[in-house]
């Protein structure tokens, strides 16, 4: 029987889910977690948790493979008809989904160096599965797609035009496969998406988005994954000032810029010691005074877009949550509703802290706008893009 694959790469985690007669029959997530990596494995009503190698973390499609096979979900690799990649690039050649062939393997090596958190294990995950899977089509899903519509005055840097056109330097935007399955999610639970909508994608990665009638019209994300919130490792917004001077002072070429910039700053930076928001609650309620920062400075600025999204909307309908911190943290959700209230936010703490990992609304039951965390299905979305596209 045909199946399908799913692989969603993320910039500090790999997730893959096989799907037979539309159906997800197994799903794996990898993840750091406590030092070490773990890899949680769904399959049927059995959900395990595996320590795994930092080896296995590193190339995780040969053990999905290997627990494939040893829990007879498949016989072998003969099984798997299609497969469907998230690809995060900028450029537009990468706005829309399409058959991975050597051009567009060419087209990704090229852009490499603007997001390569994401494409370097990009690249290599898709030589892994072409060693492993010779001659089955791969499909590259962008996770762009969903903002290409963005109007000119949110979609333009304040750069010639000229050069805007030349090296297509244009905000993209980020987690358009996330974002399309929270749409879709939210149709099911309201019957249609209310006019204004902002969706909070906070993860390793976190992004900030702006719907109207379910179409984005802005979002914190630029040209790559490194605008917008500070992240796990990655800086967010800067000055481009404190950019050269800092190449300058520190003798950094443009290489070794993008590496400091992805790897050496955001929440990282900021506590000194962790990006994961788990440790730093850890620390902060230990009296770890740099985690407090990084804490704070990661709810200051999901506040501040927030609020430019309530303005460049005219308005809010409903506030959403999701993906990992999403979801998982009553925490951090709180401390990042607290203070809004002028605006309309007001979260029911009873009803946040027992939303963990499941769909629902948190605000107060007396407020007119609502608060709900809502978990993303990008590799559901990715399936449907890719079930959709005529040319696979």
């Amino acid at each position: 029987m045909n199946k399908i694959l799913i692989v969603n790469t993320g910039s500090d985690s790999h997730k893959y889910a096989l799907y037979g007669e539309g159906i997800q029959v197994a799903r794996f997530h990898f993840e750091r977690e406590d030092a070490g990596f773990v890899v949680r494995v769904k399959s049927g009503n059995k959900d395990e948790k595996l320590v795994i190698s930092a080896e296995d973390y590193q190339s995780p499609v040969v053990l999905v493979f290997k627990i494939l096979i040893d829990k007879k979900i498949i016989l072998d690799s003969s099984e798997i008809s299609l497969i469907g990649i998230r690809i995060v690039a900028p450029g537009e050649y990468f706005l829309t989904h399409n058959i991975i062939d050597d051009q567009y393997l060419l087209k990704l090596k090229e852009a490499k160096q603007s997001a390569p958190l994401h494409i370097e294990s990009i690249i290599r995950e898709i030589e892994q599965l072409s060693k492993i899977l010779p001659g089955v089509k791969i499909g590259g899903v962008s996770d762009s797609t969903f903002h290409q519509g963005l109007p000119e005055v949110a979609r333009r840097y304040a750069i010639p035009e000229k050069d805007c056109v030349d090296f297509s330097i244009y905000r993209y935007g980020y987690h358009g496969i996330s974002i399309a399955s929270i749409v879709r999610k939210i149709e099911l639970l309201y019957g249609s998406v209310p006019e204004n909508t902002i969706v909070c994608h906070l993860g390793s990665g976190s992004s900030i988005t702006a719907l109207k009638n379910g179409k984005s019209v802005d979002t914190s994300m630029g040209f790559t994954p490194l605008e917008g919130l500070p992240m796990g490792s990655r800086v967010g917004n800067i000055d481009p000032g404190a950019v050269i001077a800092l190449g300058q002072k520190k003798e950094l070429n443009f290489v070794e810029l993008e590496k400091y910039f992805n790897n050496e700053c955001g929440l990282l930076a900021l506590s000194g010691s962790t990006k994961d928001i788990r440790e730093l609650i850890a620390l902060e309620n230990k009296g770890d005074k740099r985690a407090k920062l990084a804490l704070d400075s990661f709810a200051y600025n999901i506040k501040k877009y927030i609020g430019s999204y309530i303005a460049v909307l005219g308005g809010l309908n409903l506030l959403v949550f999701t993906a990992t911190i999403g979801e998982r943290s009553s925490i951090m959700r709180e401390r990042i509703c607290s203070g809004l209230g002028g605006l309309g936010l007001v979260l029911d703490r009873n009803k946040n802290d027992l939303m963990i990992d499941t769909d629902g609304e948190i605000s107060d039951d007396y407020t007119q706008i609502k608060i709900a965390v809502i978990s993303t299905d990008e590799m559901g979305e990715i399936k449907e893009a890719l079930l959709g596209q005529q040319l696979f």
